[in-house]
């Protein structure tokens, strides 16, 4: 559990600590309601000790401030012999439980009990309002749906493996272009796992500086880096019981690289700045775009990380390859679309059909989705037509009047066409990230925010 301890006297403070640590839990102290509040806000505990006394300020007014804020908060007062009769008071108003001063360990240690079953029984509640809020939002801000069937023979053998492994602990890396569904299908695996009701928790690994993903990815204590004014629990926190989803492992610093493969071997890990060693039990799906194989050749990844991650391991098709899905795809996201904006779009013409099925979509599934969706808000009639197509899409493959929307500087283009086709072009010639970001005067994190905000594979 995550504890935190309230109290003015440091060697109570000090006493509770050490006793609630020993028994493997988190720890953290307050010497005054300034700070208690503080943190109450900023984390959620899964219990708190309170002194009834805090020097001048009094203990239950801020009880009544902390379950105001958060009125399913567990908090155990501190309290003298002479001042049992406050205590009870304290239940009364809301405390789980009270600790007589001076607490013998075994106190300690049947308070931690009591506050354990107490959460695992509330979590059965907590989760019950989690799937309705959760299903709520789906319902309410819900995509296209989700195909899971496949006219593709490599598609369909890499669904029918990835199904079979999502209730097993195995981790799971999934390979292939960018927009072929790597996340969704992680999400999926999820929800299919034994693990379904644990979090599923996602970290992006190029989208940020190798100092703040080793943060963003197991924490960090305040003071171990500028910037870091607080402590900071981590995505592996976060996950801890569940799914973490590595989106992108192929970008993942090679400093970053042997503290992932400590948590996949040893379950531990270490916070930054910090030296206490953490225990978290989480499952690895791994996503990517790169080969592996040939980063490892190139010193970029570590071959005894790529062989823990790569227990099961799935190559995703492109949408070219699924000429047989292509026009399901598109129909699914047009009946979609047309129903979320309230237009009555009946279906696309045959021209628009074959454009469709002609165009390679080098963005995959990202870029089909985000052309139909735009079709279907500026469609003229209650058919797609070809011109309702993205001109990208429609000009590769010999739209009337594409030459007069061909992307040239001094076009009649916003500067985000033109940077995104610049983008694209740099990428089709440099393969190396690096030395794409270099060419474009960014740097890799950019990139990828740039990529993915173009849906550029």
């Amino acid at each position: 559990m995550d504890i935190l301890i309230i109290d003015d006297e440091e060697s109570i403070r000090t006493a509770t600590r050490l006793a609630v640590e020993s028994e493997g839990h988190y720890v953290e102290t307050a010497e005054n309601s300034k700070t208690a509040m503080m943190r109450v806000r900023e984390e959620n505990w899964d219990l708190i000790f309170l002194d009834v006394r805090l020097g001048e300020e009094d203990g239950l007014e801020l009880l009544a401030k902390i379950l105001k804020k958060r009125p399913d908060q567990l908090v155990v007062i501190f309290t003298a012999y002479s001042s049992v009769e406050i205590a009870i008071k304290a239940t009364q108003e809301g405390a789980f439980d009270y600790l007589e001063k001076p607490f013998t360990p075994d106190r300690v240690r049947g308070i931690l009990l009591k506050a354990r079953k107490a959460l695992a029984d509330g979590n059965e509640i907590r989760t019950l309002r989690n799937t309705v809020t959760e299903l709520k939002t789906q319902v309410e801000s819900s995509g296209p749906p989700t195909r899971f069937s496949s006219e593709d023979p490599m598609m369909q053998g890499a669904l029918d493996t990835l199904f079979r492994a999502a209730k097993t602990p195995a981790s799971i890396l999934l390979l292939g272009e960018s927009g072929t569904g790597k996340s969704v299908i992680a999400k999926t695996i999820h929800e299919n796992s034994d693990i379904a009701q644990k979090p599923f928790v996602t970290v992006s690994c190029p989208s940020l500086s190798k100092q703040l993903l080793e943060s963003e990815l197991f924490g960090h204590v305040r003071g171990a880096f500028t910037g870091a004014v607080k402590d900071q629990w981590g995505k592996v926190h976060a996950a801890d019981g569940g799914t973490l989803f590595l989106d992108e492992i192929g970008e993942l610093p090679m400093e970053i690289q042997p503290k992932l493969l400590r948590l996949l071997q040893e379950r531990e890990y270490e916070r930054v700045g910090e030296n206490k060693t953490r225990a978290a039990n989480v499952r690895i799906i791994a996503a990517t775009n790169r080969n592996l194989k040939a980063s490892i050749e190139k010193g970029e990844f570590r071959e005894d990380l790529y062989y823990r991650i790569n227990v099961i391991s799935v190559e995703l098709p492109p949408l070219r390859a699924r000429t047989g899905d292509l026009l399901a795809f598109a129909d699914d996201y047009l009946t979609h679309f047309s129903k979320q904006i309230g237009r009555n779009i009946k279906g696309f013409s045959p021209a628009a059909r074959e454009f469709v099925s002609s165009y390679p979509w080098p963005g995959n599934l990202r870029e089909l989705r985000n052309a139909i969706e735009r079709a279907t808000i500026l469609a003229r009639d209650e058919y797609i037509e070809p011109q309702d197509l993205p001109n990208r899409a429609a000009g590769a493959i010999g739209t009337p009047g594409a030459e007069e929307n061909k992307i040239v500087p001094g076009a009649d283009l916003t500067i985000q066409e033109l940077e995104e086709e610049h983008i694209r072009r740099v990428l089709e010639r440099i393969k190396s990230q690096q030395q794409a970001a270099k060419i474009l005067g960014i740097d890799k994190a950019t990139l990828y925010r740039k990529r993915k905000r173009y849906d550029i594979a």
